[in-house]
């Protein structure tokens, strides 16, 4: 786990990036919120090509597994809350630990609260997020079934 740095961590920064965006845009169009030919989001694509600029001020780490750079998450802090975006692990990477690390590490110096926003077809991201406390709140986002979920308090504790 490393927080990254640029321009050393572009090139991964950027690929996992785009697999995860790349990914939710295909999920969405699976769940017809999107067309499915339709094309990343330019805000998306500005990420990609650019993500120290983009994401500048945010917290971005990196997981690495094997060698192999596998996950990320983005950590932004607002004047009352901090925020995790684009929390992403590759496919290969799944279940062998490397999402509970990168959240256990953003949610570490985050400050509380701490909210996110995901869409209910991603059970197993929700159900980690349970298991450390958070909890359904309204939504601060106007896209349609996106779950928005905070954590209050100074725990990151998991549970179960």
């Amino acid at each position: 786990m490393r927080v990254a740095e640029f321009p050393r961590d572009h090139e991964s920064v950027s690929a996992l990036l785009a697999s995860y965006l790349r990914a939710t845009e295909t999920e969405k169009a699976e769940h017809g919120l999107v067309a499915a030919e339709a094309p990343l989001p330019e805000r998306y694509g500005r990420e990609i090509a650019d993500p120290a600029t983009a994401l500048a001020g945010r917290r971005i780490l990196i997981a690495s597994l094997d060698g192999e750079d596998c996950g990320v998450v983005v950590v932004g802090r607002s004047a009352d809350t901090a925020e995790i975006s684009r929390f992403w692990t590759s496919p290969d990477a799944r279940g062998r630990g490397v999402g509970t690390a990168l959240l256990e590490q953003a949610l570490s110096h985050a400050g509380r609260p701490v909210r996110l926003s995901v869409w209910p077809w991603r059970e197993s991201a929700i159900g980690l997020y349970r298991r450390y406390g958070f909890q359904t709140v309204p939504s601060w986002d106007p896209r349609p079934e996106l779950i928005c979920l905070e954590l209050s308090g100074a725990g990151a504790e998991r549970r179960g």
